[in-house]
Order: C-alpha cells, then sequence, then structure tokens
C-alpha cells in the first residue's frame, strides 16, 4: 500500500512556515520510498525529483535472520573498511552478477575477510537523490551525479536503486536485500556500521524543495533565524534541528529502528558537532519540555551536555553498539577530543590523519607528534575515562584524496568532474614524490 501525507496550515517562509495542502510529502518515518528504480536515469516524466508515497510494510513479509545475533566485537580490534556499496562493485572488473548493488557486495564479502577487515562502515544507504544536481558536463560528456550520498530524504529508508531488482515488490526487496548483505556480513565475522548524516537533509535552503520535513514542520526540523532563513553550519544549505524535543526523538527512534530492525553493529555520525549544538527551541523550552523564562542561549551554541547526545548514550539499546563522531562541522566547531562523549563515544581523528600525513612527506617537526599518536593519542584520549581506542585512526577516507592520490599530487585536480577544481578539500598535505604532476 502507498501513501502520503498532506499538512494544512499557514505558507509564510518568512515566519518559518512552509504548510502547503496541494502537496503530497513523504512521512519521515516511512520504511521505503518508491522512487525512480534505476540508477542515474531519470523519471518517466524527465523529472529529477519524482515525488512518490511510501510503502506500508506487509505484516507477513517476513526476512528469515537465521538466528543472527550482534557481534560485539571490542573496539580495540576494529580493522574497519568504509565501503560505498555502488562503488564497491560497479566496475565490470568485479565480475559480478548484479554490479552496484547489496546482492554484488554480497559476493566480495569473503575478499573482505581474506583481507583481515572485521568492520565494514557503510557510506550513506539512506534514501537520497543521485540525480539532485542533474546537469550537463561537457568535460566527460554526461550528466553529473550525487555519487557520495550524503543528503538523505529519508532516514529508514534504505537507498531504492542500490537493490538488484528498484522498486519491485514496493521496496521491501530493497529492505531485504540490505538485510542479507548484513547478515552474510555477520556470518564472516564482520561487524558493519552506518554511516548517517543527521547534520542536514536534501530539502536544502529556502530555495530547495518541498520532500519531507519542511512540508511536516519546517521550524521544528531545522534550524530557523529570525526572519526565516536557515542555519547553514552543515554547508548543505540547512542544519537539522537535532536537539529539538520532536527531532532528537524522530533520530533517536531511527537509530533504534537500524539497530533492532536491521541488525547494524553502529553508527558513524557524519558532521557529529551540530548533535551537540543548541536547538533553535531552546530558549523556549528545556530537555524535559516545559517552558523557561527568558533567553536562554542563542541559536547553535555549542552544549556541554547536549540533550540528543545524552539521550543515545543512555539509552538500553543503542549504548551498547558503536558511536563514532565526526567531531566537527563547517561552522568552525572542532571537538576532536573534547567531543561530550559520556564514556562510550567514538572520534574519527582528524589529527591523527593530518600528522601522519606530514611525517610520511617529510615534513619538519613532526616525529614526536607521530609517537604520540602511535601511542594512542594520549594528548586527545586520556581525559574523562576514554581509551586509545576511543581514536578512530585513519590516514584517507572519502574526504580529500585517496592514498593513491596522496602520494601523487602536490595539489587537486578535480577537472573532469567539471567543477573548476573549487570542490573538495585543498589541504591534503600531499606529496608527488618527484613527479612532473
Amino acid at each position: 500500500m502507498l501513501y502520503g501525507y498532506k499538512f494544512d496550515g499557514e505558507f509564510s517562509p518568512q515566519d518559518g512556515h512552509y504548510f502547503d495542502p496541494s502537496r503530497i510529502v513523504l512521512d519521515p518515518y516511512a520504511k521505503a520510498v518508491i522512487r525512480r528504480g534505476e540508477f542515474g536515469a531519470l523519471g518517466s516524466d524527465g523529472n529529477c525529483w519524482p515525488q512518490m508515497a511510501c510503502m506500508i510494510p506487509s505484516i507477513d513479509d517476513k526476512f528469515d535472520w537465521e538466528g543472527d545475533l550482534p557481534l560485539k566485537y571490542p573496539q580495540k580490534d576494529l580493522i574497519i573498511y568504509e565501503m560505498h556499496v555502488r562503488g564497491f562493485t560497479r566496475h565490470e572488473s568485479s565480475g559480478i552478477e548484479f554490479p552496484g548493488t547489496y546482492i554484488g557486495a554480497v559476493e566480495k564479502l569473503d575478499h573482505l575477510k581474506e583481507l583481515g577487515i572485521n568492520c565494514i562502515e557503510l557510506m550513506p544507504c539512506h534514501e537520497f537523490n543521485e540525480l539532485e544536481y542533474h546537469s550537463y558536463n561537457a568535460i566527460q560528456g554526461d550528466y553529473k551525479v550525487n555519487f557520495w550520498g550524503y543528503s538523505t530524504v529519508n532516514y529508514f529508508s534504505p537507498m531504492i536503486r542500490y537493490s538488484s531488482v528498484g522498486t519491485r515488490n514496493c521496496g521491501r526487496d530493497a529492505v531485504n536485500e540490505l538485510k542479507l548483505f548484513i547478515k552474510e556480513a555477520h556470518k564472516r565475522g564482520i561487524e558493519v556500521i552506518m554511516d548517517v548524516v543527521f547534520n542536514h537533509t536534501a530539502e536544502g535552503n529556502e530555495n530547495g524543495p518541498i520532500l519531507s520535513f519542511r512540508g511536516a514542520d519546517n521550524s521544528a526540523y531545522y534550524m530557523i533565524a529570525p526572519k526565516g532563513e536557515f542555519y547553514n553550519y552543515s554547508g548543505c544549505g540547512n542544519t537539522f534541528n537535532c536537539n529539538h524535543p520532536i527531532v532528537r526523538q524522530f533520530i533517536v527512534d531511527c537509530l533504534r529502528y537500524w539497530v533492532t530492525e536491521m541488525h547494524v553493529d553502529g553508527f558513524r555520525f557524519d558532521l557529529a558537532s551540530i548533535m551537540t549544538r543548541s536547538s533553535s527551541l531552546w530558549n523556549a523550552v528545556n530537555v524535559y519540555g516545559s517552558p523557561i523564562e527568558g533567553d536562554f542561549l542563542t541559536i547553535g551554541t555549542p552544549l556541554g551536555s547536549p540533550p540528543l547526545i545524552d539521550m543515545i548514550s543512555n539509552d538500553p539499546i543503542l549504548h551498547g553498539v558503536k558511536l563514532i563522531a565526526e567531531a566537527w562541522d563547517t561552522g568552525g566547531l572542532y571537538q576532536v577530543g573534547a567531543f561530550p562523549h559520556w564514556g562510550i563515544w567514538s572520534e574519527w581523528n582528524g589529527k591523527y590523519r593530518d600528522t601522519v600525513r606530514q611525517f610520511i612527506k617529510g615534513t619538519d617537526g613532526f616525529s614526536g607528534a607521530l609517537a604520540e599518536c602511535l601511542c594512542g593519542s594520549p594528548n586527545l584520549y586520556q581525559k574523562g575515562g576514554r581509551k586509545p581506542w576511543n581514536s578512530i585512526n585513519f590516514i584517507c577516507a572519502h574526504d580529500g584524496f585517496t592514498l593513491a592520490d596522496l602520494v601523487t599530487y602536490n595539489n587537486k585536480h578535480n577537472l573532469a568532474n567539471g567543477e573548476d577544481n573549487n570542490d573538495g578539500e585543498s589541504h591534503n598535505n600531499s606529496w608527488n614524490c618527484g613527479q612532473s604532476l
């Protein structure tokens, strides 16, 4: 069964309201989103944003987990592989039947096992629109796509175009194929962590589309400035209002769903520092929803004990899974070594990445800093009861240079995608190793 919502109310963007009873919007809690079935292909009417409804799962639609249970590895033992579901097997060299899909990734799990990987960190698998910036790229002779997927349309729904069968069976196949991937990973002794993007959504700024949250209650779900503009700590046009009572309950409900129903082992939170910023209702209600008098905090102020992080950390289900923060945002809030952690959160250690890169390329004065990195960054993680394994150590990830680029280029060369080399990280601490590039 397919359904959607219409919300009646005031349409006054200057006051932060986008209610429009003529528009069907997605249920934020939908378990699947039925949209285009083929990755990178326009809708039948040439639309990049075909607004479809959602599914109600059949009560008879059961998945056989075969007794699957969480592996619960000690975090100090994790060797994490960051995986993009489509990119992992899309090339013909993968030699598999369903390249670029959840099923295709299952076929390559034995390869990761042979490499010694015991944890996969899936780049965004929530429903997103890869054609949101659809435009012609004259350099490549094709059309641009949002490949990474850090632009969520719906947080409860797996990306349907990573399924081998698209929209068939109203999206249930996409749900079950992702479940199969997780179950098969567990059989091989590999945990699965999801990269989640609760700092912004695909609805963008005041000129963006009305898809779901904006049409349901824009002023609750987003950080809104006094004249209706969107605060933009994410760098993507809007900021999810994470510490609003409604929104933080939504996030906790979502995380619990992915743990209990989809059996994921934990989460990596993109631009997690946004989740520590005060809500746009913070000057009106306290943590428990009761009114308080006067201006308490400016919108977006960093909180020492953010209600959302508190709720996640003390939730009976979530406090037992891996919780990893990308402890910064584009608004200048950098919290590596200082993210509110309740003794259980870990952090992507960006300082480790930068130190190792500087040392490898021979920059003077980094020997001592490298020694600290090899000792578990005690300068960052010996305080507050945390341990060396609360540092997620990495040298390359999806942001910035790949490992090959790191030793090939002094400067970025993002020319083929038609962005005039303006996109991507410019500060890469790279070295071309004497090559004329």
